[in-house]
């Protein structure tokens, strides 16, 4: 063979090695690369969760991230009172919940009392009273926030005329002045915060046509509960602070489960000398103090 072929031969082999090499650096090259974009789409989603659970925290669902170790599962409450079963596997638990507030002189001194016993409440507020008692309510529902009590809506206006007409749930009026409570709490508490627990004034049972409203609240994880027991500070003839106690405990009496109302608004003093000794019979017969949220 001449060596002009040899060299041509040589030439060959050479070229098809060095397109071999680079075909495999390429393929590699390609590889790496598209481990790098995988990893770093990794990290780009890792990151992402961690800032969406960074930003979960903030939220707070009717209590404070402090009150969270005292909330109980409101649905859970609101499954059981709809059987009307009040059994709990023998287990005593009580939910204090007081309707309508703010009242300028009578919630400083309940959030006193809860404050001096060292149990936790559940105060289903109301706008209007809110907007009544002016930046000093306003600083009275921080106040029973950042103590740990839970904070659930009980409409704008109380209006059972509106709400209600001829005795039928108005879905659209219902939903309207929740939403604008539900935004005035916003303002109050911040952007974070948020409840589910509602209470229909009147209370649930009282009114005709609800369906609207349980597919409303299922569609929005919102839950309404009524109560088991009360002191009867809006029923009936004005009681003093021993008939309210009275009333509270034999109402209470033979249930593991009991939801409580009562009232801190304007007009409930007798109420307030009663929460003591009301605290005191649960207390006494082993019942431990809870907040829906």
């Amino acid at each position: 063979m001449s060596s002009r072929k040899v060299n041509l031969k040589k030439s060959l082999l050479l070229l098809i090695a060095f397109v071999t090499i680079i075909g495999v650096f390429s393929t590699t090259w390609a590889y790496v690369d598209n481990q790098r974009k995988i990893r770093a789409e990794q990290i780009r989603i890792e990151e992402e969760k961690r800032k969406a659970e960074e930003e979960k925290k903030k939220y707070t669902v009717g209590v404070s991230h402090e009150g969270k170790k005292y909330s109980y599962d409101a649905n859970i409450v609101a499954e059981k009172l709809s059987k009307y079963d009040y059994s709990n596997n023998g287990e005593k638990i009580v939910f204090l919940t007081f309707d309508d507030g703010t009242s300028k002189t009578n919630t400083p001194k309940v959030l006193d009392i809860l404050k001096e016993e060292g149990v936790k409440a559940t105060f289903f507020l109301t706008g209007q009273n809110i907007e009544y008692g002016g930046e000093e309510a306003r600083n009275l529902v921080k106040r029973e926030f950042d103590e740990g009590h839970a904070i659930a809506n009980h409409s704008y206006t109380h209006d059972v005329k509106k709400l209600y007409p001829n005795r039928v749930l108005d879905i659209d009026a219902f939903k309207a002045d929740f939403e604008k409570n539900d935004k005035m709490l916003k303002d109050i508490l911040g952007k974070y915060f948020s409840t589910r627990v509602i209470r229909c004034p009147g209370g649930y049972g009282s009114w005709k046509g609800m369906e609207p409203l349980d597919e409303y609240l299922s569609e929005n994880n919102m839950v309404s509960i009524d109560w088991t027991s009360l002191n009867a500070d809006a029923e009936g003839k004005r009681k003093n602070a021993k008939e309210l106690t009275e009333y509270a405990i034999k109402t209470s009496k033979g249930k593991e489960m009991v939801v409580l109302l009562m009232h801190d608004t304007y007009g409930k003093e007798e109420t307030v000398k009663a929460l003591p000794g009301i605290i005191k019979y649960f207390k006494d017969n082993g019942y431990e103090f809870k907040t829906l949220s």
